[in-house]
């Protein structure tokens, strides 16, 4: 289950190193992952502004599984000084899609999107 997710890591991070604008890498992180990961339906990320969060990229807008998925996992994207300034979600429609190798994987993703954005 890690190679589709470790591709989608590869375009990501190709993205997050050119210095794109941070909506640019927020839209071909969902757009990836929901690409080139089969059992990821639904790729989202918030961005925290004061007391709310604003969905700044998802793979539908329109439709966020949020009711219909069996599997959701979670990252806080947070800048250089430990902050959390955003979460990077991901849901499925399959039970027990996720493995130990997808949540490192996407861990990674999130540090490096947090990461750009304090350099941006």
């Amino acid at each position: 289950m890690s190679i589709p997710t470790d591709i989608a890591s590869l375009q990501i991070m190709a993205h997050v190193y050119k210095k794109e604008s941070m909506q640019t890498i927020f839209e071909k992180t969902v757009e990836s992952l929901v690409e080139q990961v089969l059992y990821i339906d639904w790729a989202g990320i918030y961005i925290y502004e004061q007391l709310d969060h604003k969905l700044v990229a998802a793979s539908s807008f329109e439709d966020d599984l949020k009711w219909e998925c069996n599997g959701e996992l979670k990252f806080p994207i947070t800048n250089s000084s430990h902050e959390e300034i955003g979460m990077l979600i991901v849901r499925s429609r399959q039970p027990i899609a996720f493995d130990v190798t997808d949540v490192s994987t996407l861990e990674t993703i999130a540090a490096a999107i947090g990461q750009e954005s304090c350099a941006n």
